[in-house]
């Protein structure tokens, strides 16, 4: 390979100080203003609210947000998805955010189509209407009026960027399962305890006997038990801990300690 002439290396410098530029803070009054419109970033304690502060400005820095179908999104409210994004990491760290570069913003529900084979070896097609979704090894994509509807009732069980997230680590080991990468004894552990209270809500809302709050969705798949938990361990803890109290465990060993302690 022919080297380059010395007049290069300058370009060739200012081209890898690019790819390596510094991660920019959050400034002080946007993370303010963010505090003031989301309790779950106000009620952290300040340990905490500092470490999630440097994962959003992570976040910021390695993923596009990219608003579609007219939704426009001013810099605040960007930095205010990030830091959603981000509550699930405040343990688990910034290797949260790998595998995948982009989040997409709709203004509200958005629509996707569907294609399933039955039993029989029929396809069949239909459109899904969707709050959130998490795409494996590509971008996760939020409802930005439902985002704002989490924010104005923090404490009613549910959280979609949380929720989204939850499937991002759990997706991380390869497989979408309900069991994010964790320690083998722990994983272990999560797995069992997981699946018991898992097959148990099952078989109440499989035969109507269900009577608890939790949202019944969460027996949908294993992998949605563990991502509907995640958003009751932000958002409603307190009932998380009443109607499944090992999961409740495990999600404050991965998470930490809910901000809305209850």
């Amino acid at each position: 390979m022919a080297q380059l002439p010395a007049g290069h290396v300058p370009l060739i410098q200012r081209l890898l100080g690019w790819l390596h530029r510094p991660v920019a803070p959050i400034e002080e009054g946007t993370w303010q203003q963010l505090r003031g419109r989301c309790a779950w970033i106000a009620a952290l304690e300040p340990g905490r609210e500092r470490r999630l502060r440097e994962l959003a400005a992570l976040f910021l820095h390695q993923k596009t947000i990219s608003p579609v179908a007219g939704l426009q999104l001013t810099d605040d409210d960007c930095a205010l998805l990030a830091a959603l994004c981000c509550l699930p990491l405040l343990e688990f760290g910034a290797g949260g955010l790998r595998g995948w570069s982009q989040l997409i913003v709709y203004p509200d529900a958005f629509r996707v189509r569907r294609s399933h084979v039955d039993a029989a070896g029929v396809l069949h097609e239909f459109d899904d209407e969707l709050i959130g979704e998490s795409w494996d090894s590509g971008p996760l994509i939020l409802s930005w009026a439902d985002v704002q509807a989490d924010l104005d009732e923090p404490d009613a069980g549910y959280c979609v960027p949380v929720h989204e997230m939850a499937h991002k680590l759990d997706a991380l080991d390869g497989v979408l399962d309900g069991t994010p990468p964790l320690p083998r004894a722990w994983q272990q552990q999560w797995a069992a305890d997981f699946q018991r209270a898992y097959d148990a809500l099952c078989r109440k809302v499989d035969t109507g006997r269900y009577r608890g709050q939790l949202d019944p969705y969460a027996a949908e798949a294993p992998e949605e038990f563990f991502a509907v938990a995640s958003e009751y361990h932000f958002s409603a803890p307190q009932l998380l801990r009443q109607e499944l109290p090992e999961v409740a465990a495990h999600l404050q060993r991965l998470y930490g300690p809910p901000p809305l302690a209850g």
